[in-house]
């Protein structure tokens, strides 16, 4: 992290806008070059400690400024009510009154990342025109100047903490002024300091010093609640952040022992903070006097963290997405330097993520058994209960030869355990000893119970996740066959929502020599019940077309079978009957979007077939098929409605869309132009059916044959 006023043209460009919207905070955030995250890059108005649950905001998250960027379109929160309503994570983490803004930073070839923009409490419910304007003007610069700055590198986020950029002083002032100033304030009334945004003290007067009983450098470069035992009170700190965000004068009164109230009044801007310290005048009651020791007290920022990280748990889908949180969100709030994240199987410990750790130290515990001796996992999962290590005499002690191995001088070892069943261990590590107070401890204890359902769950989800790959890999062709004269790529994409299996299905059935048979189709539904129904159409469509039946036959047997199991789903099916060597194809279809034809000096149509009924609906339904021609360097596309349905979009359109992008798809193999085609799905981070496409691509051959669409 570097302070500085804005000498990079980045960073001028996101003060210009800060400025001209008249915004209290910004921040810019990049896409990263390798990974669908967004990372804060720079930032100013505001401490970087407040923005450390969103240093790095996965692209799919729900966050502002992941979701500007996705919908491409700005986001809006005019208060903490509606921030609350539409983003609860964070409203979780950031419980104060401002308004927020995040908008895309769009250069027209492609989205660079987000700006968030926030304004102090009382903003009014929607951006004024002069404000709106004001943040699309910053877009466009912003995406102007990122193309061409080193800051991005081209278009992605540079590693790294995010530099944080100063307001520029109110005014400059000569040493004879800046000395008067000094005498204005050590004449009132009282005390006041300094603080800057990350809280803390630059200058203190000699009453404020007084007041709070300690010495004026002792204060400086520090912050209140970290010298002060007496502030170190989480309510304190709150005031400050509270401050900062809203921008709002806040109050609050406090008790230095033996007997005295102190009156605090912090007065914000964007440089930092006016506090003046008055003695209190009111009756307020006795006062403990906290205990004088080293423990580190839990703040407001890792209260607020760890409220952020639960309402995250509660998102987590896979095991990794728990290691993840952990990692990147834990880790920092409390300070640590190592993760160690253990999962319990079969007896044993699998280590299923860490940071900071020496690869020896990780390899030393991996699979070791729960039976064993000289393991603080293993002993946190026998006992239940976690275990604080506050030195490395004190790790020494129990585990010789430990703290040497791992670099580490104090740890927390958390079981996770749910409903008494041991789930894994979660090891937070420290390069320093640190003693860990009380309410620390209950923290971490509490989180350790979040951690341990939601990685419970998150596994759970992935046994299912890794059952239905097999199940969908087991029913759909593990190869294709090949034919000379046809040259076949085919591609599957699963819905992103429920179980990663579907009813989609495609197959290529070599019937003889000169003739083949390519076949797509969709049962309704997302779930086992559509992949079983899913297995045994495409196994029917196999035997019938085997059987040497003609294409509209072919389905209406298959039609009869679906109709007598009555699955109570339906199924869309597409059959192609290609004779390579005439160049002719058959085409029959049972409610399925028609296939699409590209040839070498024409157009890509859109070729008409009569739809025909679903199958499974009524045995007596009929089908009927039309013959098209198939020449060399000609292209037959078979898709589902998952690669054309969009929500608010025409079918029809959307397939007059699909065409158009064939047309415009450079003259490349099946294999690429199937990728070209599911570009625009690949990328999309809902997707909410399951995507199927074969790309036939006709190639000469050899001497030609008769057609026989009907019996092979």
């Amino acid at each position: 992290m570097s302070d500085g006023a804005g000498s990079d043209p980045v960073d001028r460009a996101l003060l210009q806008v800060m400025m001209q919207s008249e915004a209290s905070a910004c921040g810019l955030y990049l896409l990263a070059a390798d990974e669908p995250v967004l990372q804060l890059t720079v930032m100013s108005g505001m401490p970087l400690r407040m923005l450390e649950p969103w240093r790095r905001v996965a692209l799919a998250a729900p966050i502002p400024v992941a979701v500007a960027m996705r919908r491409k379109d700005l986001v809006w929160a005019a208060d903490h009510q509606q921030l609350a309503r539409d983003f609860p994570r964070t409203s979780v983490a950031v419980p104060y009154e401002f308004a927020l803004a995040a908008a895309p930073i769009d250069d027209g070839a492609g989205c660079l990342g987000s700006l968030l923009l926030l304004w102090p409490a009382g903003h009014a419910p929607q951006l004024s025109p002069a404000e709106r304007e004001a943040v699309e003007n910053g877009c466009r610069r912003l995406a102007s100047v990122l193309r061409t700055s080193p800051l991005a590198g081209g278009s992605a986020a540079p590693a790294g903490a995010p530099r944080v950029l100063s307001p520029p002083p109110v005014r400059t002032v000569d040493p004879q002024e800046a000395l008067a100033a000094v005498d204005f304030v050590e004449r009132l009334p009282g005390g006041g300091c300094a603080l800057d945004l990350e809280g803390r003290v630059t200058m203190v007067t000699s009453g404020a010093a007084e007041l709070l009983g300690t010495r004026v450098e002792d204060l400086v470069g520090s912050r209140p609640w970290e010298v002060l035992p007496w502030l170190r009170d989480p309510v304190f700190e709150d005031r400050y952040r509270s401050a900062v965000i809203s921008r709002r004068t806040m109050s609050f009164v406090a008790h230095r022992p033996p007997d005295r109230w102190l009156t605090f009044r912090l007065y914000p801007d964007g440089r930092g903070l006016s506090v003046w310290i008055l003695p209190s005048d009111g009756e307020h009651g006795p006062a403990a006097t906290p205990a004088e020791d080293e423990a580190v007290p839990v703040q407001a920022g890792q209260i607020y963290h760890v409220l952020h990280l639960a309402a995250a748990l509660t998102e987590a889908v896979g095991a990794r997405d728990v290691v993840d949180l952990v990692a990147d969100q834990i880790v920092p709030a409390f300070g640590a330097q190592g993760m160690l994240m253990y999962a319990a199987e079969a007896g044993r410990l699998r280590t299923i993520g860490h940071r900071g750790y020496p690869a020896q130290a990780v390899a030393a515990f991996e699979g070791v058994a729960l039976s064993a001796a000289h393991s603080p996992a293993v002993h946190a999962l026998a006992t239940g209960e976690p275990s604080f290590y506050s030195s490395p005499e004190e790790i020494e002690r129990d585990y010789p030869g430990l703290p040497r191995l791992t670099g580490k001088a104090a740890r927390a070892v958390l079981p996770l355990i749910v409903s008494g069943r041991p789930v894994g261990c979660c090891i937070l590590a420290f390069t320093r000893p640190r003693t860990f107070s009380p309410e620390e401890r209950q923290v971490l204890t509490s989180l350790a119970g979040l951690i341990a359902q939601a990685l419970d769950r998150a596994r759970l989800y992935d046994t299912k996740q890794q059952l239905a790959h097999d199940l969908q890999a087991g029913l759909l062709p593990h190869r294709l066959p090949t034919v000379p004269g046809l040259a076949v790529a085919a591609r599957y994409l699963p819905s992103t929502r429920g179980m990663d299996i579907g009813g989609d299905f495609y197959d290529l059935i070599r019937l003889d020599e000169g003739t083949v048979a390519a076949v797509i189709g969709d049962v309704q539904g997302h779930n086992a019940a559509a992949a079983a129904l899913m297995g045994q159409a495409r196994t029917a469509v196999h035997a019938h077309a085997s059987a040497g039946a003609p294409p509209g036959e072919v389905l209406a047997r298959t039609n009869r079978l679906l109709t007598d199991l009555d699955p109570d789903l339906f199924t869309s099916c597409l059959y192609v009957h290609i004779d390579v060597r005439t160049h002719r194809a058959c085409v029959a279809s049972a409610g399925h979007p028609p296939p699409l034809l590209r040839l070498a000096d024409r157009p890509t149509t859109v070729v008409d077939v009569p739809p025909g009924l679903l199958l499974g609906i009524d045995p007596q339904a009929r089908y009927l098929a039309t013959e098209i021609a198939l020449p060399p360097e000609s292209v037959l596309a078979l898709y589902t409605d998952g690669l054309v349905e969009t929500p608010g979009v025409d079918l029809e359109r959307s397939v007059a869309q699909l065409a158009e992008r064939l047309d415009a798809a450079p003259r490349l193999g099946p294999d690429r132009l199937a990728d070209t085609l599911l570009e625009s799905r690949h990328a999309d981070a809902d997707r909410q059916d399951d995507v199927a496409l074969m790309v036939l691509s006709a190639e000469r051959v050899g001497p030609k044959g008769a057609c026989r669409a009907g019996r092979a």
